[in-house]
């Protein structure tokens, strides 16, 4: 049923010995070396020509300019605007501060990662004369690096920098700013966290999870790892101690309450609130929820039913959509409409594809969701866009002086 791999003439490596092959691996790095070095270096063009030449006139432009080109970039690669603005800040140094990096690296001799870790290790450095030489340097010795791991990596870059230049060598900062809590979706009905605190919060939460762990009995039929993950859950519900679920009758751990009660908003079709679907639900910012989840939930929630419009029903009088409207469209999208944008709908406003002043309808299929930057520069395109420069009219009107490029 099925040919063996190199059987056919439609087979790319047909008549293609082993050495053939591995080298083709390396061709092939090296043009997506040379691709991303392109792609950059037209990201860096737009900045160019969008910029002004003025210094004084760009510190003023950087706020609505700068981000009307991440706006364009995001939606051009079908990205979000996080990864756009970070893609743009390397296209910027390349073009203005790495130029002989920018050189080899489209060669393909040298890959993204590189690129990123000089980027982010010359950073500080102002003087252009010293930046000239280092780039020299690090254009000379970057394709020799390519092996190196990352912390090797770093420490060769940061020993050029310390040459050249010793102020501007990262150093680790004596309190720690960069400190954060992200969620992300993972397997069916879990969800991953990521997060960076302050030392002794770290291990003060460990102590504490620890302890919520072991406050079960040892009949309890979960791992020590599962019933960590679990007492994070507990202190999100206002806990002091695990409930066991080892089921017994004569376990007072087993008997405890389930803890405060949480606003979860989750969205499921009724044939799987009722048990009889086996259609996921959704809970916006963590992905699908298993229909057996759901159905578990629902046991003990309360539950709203949505009130889906009739497409053929008549728009709605006035600009504003009522509230019933408004939860639609707000379940119906989940996130900004804006290419790339995942804002999730509790921060969007709802928007008039066709502008309700000359003729939008209030009606279903003519609102969207778009988060607050992507509504405003919506706005600021209508009124200020003659030209295709997005937003620059009220740059200054809104920008205090003083703010740095974004490079």
């Amino acid at each position: 049923m099925f040919e063996s791999p190199g059987s056919t003439q439609l087979d790319a490596f047909y008549g293609v010995g082993d050495a053939g092959v591995v080298a083709s691996i390396g061709v092939a790095a090296g043009e997506e070396n040379a691709a991303c070095a392109r792609r950059l270096e037209a990201m860096g063009e737009l900045y160019a020509r969008r910029a002004p030449e003025d210094e004084t006139d760009r510190i003023d432009w950087a706020i609505d300019g700068h981000e009307n080109i991440v706006a364009e970039i995001s939606a051009e690669l079908h990205i979000s605007r996080g990864r756009a603005r970070g893609q743009l800040r390397y296209a910027i140094h390349l073009r203005e501060k790495l130029v002989e990096v920018a050189r080899v690296f489209k060669t393909g001799a040298i890959d993204v990662r590189m690129v990123i870790a000089i980027v982010n290790r010359v950073a500080l450095i102002q003087d252009r004369d010293l930046m000239v030489k280092l780039d020299a340097a690090l254009a000379r010795w970057a394709p020799k690096w390519m092996r190196l791991s990352g912390p090797k990596l770093d420490e060769r870059i940061d020993w050029w920098v310390e040459r050249f230049d010793p102020a501007g060598r990262r150093v680790p900062q004596a309190r720690p700013e960069q400190r954060y809590v992200e969620w992300f979706p993972a397997a069916a009905g879990l969800v991953g966290m990521c997060a960076q605190l302050r030392a002794a919060d770290g291990a003060a939460l460990d102590h504490r999870l620890e302890a919520l762990a072991d406050s079960v009995c040892p009949n309890d039929p979960r791992t020590g790892a599962q019933r960590q993950a679990d007492a994070l859950g507990a202190l999100a519900a206002g806990l002091t101690e695990l409930r066991c679920e080892c089921e017994s009758c004569d376990c007072t751990a087993a008997q405890r309450p389930g803890g405060h009660a949480v606003v979860i908003h989750v969205v499921a079709e009724q044939p799987t609130v009722d048990g009889t679907g086996g259609m996921p639900g959704y809970i916006a910012g963590f992905g699908p929820l298993p229909a057996s989840a759901v159905q578990e939930l629902a046991a003990t929630s309360k539950l709203k039913p949505l009130a889906i419009p009739d497409p053929k029903a008549a728009p709605e009088p006035g600009y504003r959509p009522s509230a019933a409207l408004a939860e639609f469209v707000r379940l119906r999208d989940l996130t900004c409409r804006f290419p790339g944008c995942d804002q999730p709908a509790q921060v969007c406003d709802i928007d008039h594809t066709v502008p309700y002043q000359v003729g939008g309808l209030t009606h279903p299929s003519n609102l969207r969701l778009l988060c607050r930057c992507h509504h405003l520069r919506k706005t600021s395109r209508h009124r200020h866009n003659p030209c295709g420069r997005y937003g620059e009219a009220t740059a200054k009107r809104r920008h205090s002086p003083g703010t740095p490029l974004s490079w």
